[in-house]
């Protein structure tokens, strides 16, 4: 489950300084997603590339972490970011983009958790979602590039009938929805972007801690899109941009389903689905058992 940040504490100025993003003149471009979208929480910092470009950039520190999260609740549509990870040594931090309904029991999730590595180590992806409270359907893939390079576009499409999470335009996991399983298909959810301290579970369960020698810990995002519905209150129907069918229909193609299978033989290290200690006796969730 992706994870808030706490309060937002003084920066020293090292971090400020580190932090300086190219500004245009014109500090009214017209990519000035951040604060238009979003409500900001802890170490934020917004600018400019030298395209016009809004780069915002979250910070952890041993005192904070960082985040947003969208004005806005959708119900249904893709959403879509350009991310560049935390360089170095990031092992026990988890960068994320997410969607939430709130954060009580109950509560619909999807989640893209990236959790650091020691420096030359992968990159983990994790994916889930929770439905109606459970959040046990995590499925992990080792990065097969450098995500801290350089910024790639990581997407979420959620109808009622798949979560979808693409990486780069390849689709790396489908989940279906079963009409007698839970989904998250009834509850609005906001975006949601952190960075926080994950020690006791992100970098090899746990095992390496975040080693405060190598902060400010900083990931930038840049390029967010949305395309989705919108709730209109209690019994109404949601109010839909023009042809949603682009991503309200949208299930995995034959060849989406090859991709999903090339990212599932050669980048997975980790399935819920045969978790046997997880889920003891051998009763694993139904949904591991249909097509």
């Amino acid at each position: 489950m992706a994870r808030r940040t706490s309060l937002p504490l003084p920066l020293a100025v090292a971090v400020a300084v580190l932090l300086l993003l190219h500004k245009p003149a014109s500090s009214s471009a017209k990519d000035s997603w951040l604060h238009e979208k979003f409500t900001t929480e802890g170490h934020v910092r917004a600018g400019y590339d030298a395209s016009g470009r809004q780069v915002t950039s979250l910070i952890l520190d041993h005192e904070s972490g960082g985040g947003f999260h969208s004005k806005q609740k959708y119900m249904y549509g893709e959403f879509s970011i350009q991310m560049k990870l935390v360089r170095g040594n990031s092992a026990g931090t988890v960068t994320s983009f997410y969607l939430t309904s709130g954060e009580y029991p109950g509560h619909d999730e999807i989640d893209m958790e990236f959790m650091g590595n020691a420096t030359g180590q992968p990159i983990v992806l994790s994916t889930n979602v929770w439905a109606n409270g459970d959040g046990r359907k995590e499925q992990q893939f080792n990065l097969w590039f450098d995500p801290t390079a350089d910024f790639h576009t990581y997407t979420i499409i959620w109808n009622d009938k798949f979560v979808m999470f693409i990486v780069d335009g390849l689709v790396i996991r489908a989940f279906k929805r079963h009409a007698d399983l839970p989904y998250p298909g009834g509850k609005p959810m906001q975006v949601h972007a952190t960075i926080w301290d994950g020690s006791w579970w992100a970098t090899q369960h746990g095992k390496v801690s975040v080693d405060w020698a190598y902060a400010p810990f900083l990931v930038s995002y840049r390029g967010y899109a949305v395309d989705a519905c919108t709730p209109n209150g209690d019994g109404k129907p949601l109010s839909c941009p023009k042809d949603t069918d682009r991503w309200m229909k949208r299930q995995p193609s034959d060849a989406e389903w090859g991709t999903i299978a090339w990212a599932r033989s050669k980048f997975m290290n980790y399935d819920y689905c045969h978790d046997g200690w997880r889920f003891p006796k051998g009763i694993l969730p139904p949904e591991c058992f249909r097509k």
